[in-house]
C-alpha cells in the first residue's frame, strides 16, 4: 500500500448540510462537488449547527476530512437564549445552569484536551466566563 502525499490541510468552517464550493474550498485543491456532498450528508443530522472541519488534501486530487464538535462559543450563546456575548468579560449577558455546561462539556470531550467532564466542565466554564457568561451553582 503506497502512502499518499499531503498536498495540504485546511481548517474550515460550515453550516451543517450547507458547503457550497466557493473560494475557501478552492484554496484546498480539492473536488469541490465531492467534497460537498459527502460533507453534507455526514452533517444532515446536525443541522443548524456550525460544523468545524479539517480537510487533508492529497497531491492526486483526492481528499479526507475530519468533523469537529460545534465551537463551544456557539453552544454557550444558545443555552443562554443571547445573540451575542458581552464585550467586556466582566459584564454578565446571560446566565447557564451547571447542568448545561455539564451538558456542553460533555458533547466537547472529544475535541477538548480534558481526562474527565469536571475537567471538560473547568474548560468550558473558562469560555462562559470569557464570553460574560454565568454559570449558576458552580463556584
Amino acid at each position: 500500500m503506497s502512502k499518499k502525499k499531503v498536498a495540504k490541510v485546511c481548517k474550515l468552517q460550515f453550516m451543517a448540510g450547507g458547503a457550497k464550493p466557493g473560494p475557501a474550498l478552492a484554496s484546498a485543491g480539492i473536488n469541490m462537488p465531492q467534497f460537498c456532498s459527502a460533507f453534507n450528508d455526514a452533517t444532515r443530522e446536525r443541522a443548524g449547527d456550525l460544523v468545524p472541519v479539517i480537510i487533508t488534501a492529497y497531491e492526486d486530487k483526492t481528499f479526507d476530512f475530519v468533523l469537529k464538535t460545534t465551537p463551544a462559543a456557539i453552544l454557550l450563546k444558545k443555552a443562554a437564549g443571547i445573540q451575542k456575548a458581552s464585550a467586556n468579560s466582566k459584564e454578565i449577558a446571560g446566565k447557564i445552569t451547571v447542568d448545561q455546561l455539564r451538558e456542553i462539556a460533555e458533547y466537547k470531550m472529544p475535541d477538548l484536551n480534558a481526562n474527565d467532564v469536571e475537567a471538560a466542565m473547568k474548560i468550558v466554564a473558562g469560555t462562559a466566563k470569557n464570553m460574560g457568561i454565568a454559570v449558576e451553582g458552580m463556584e
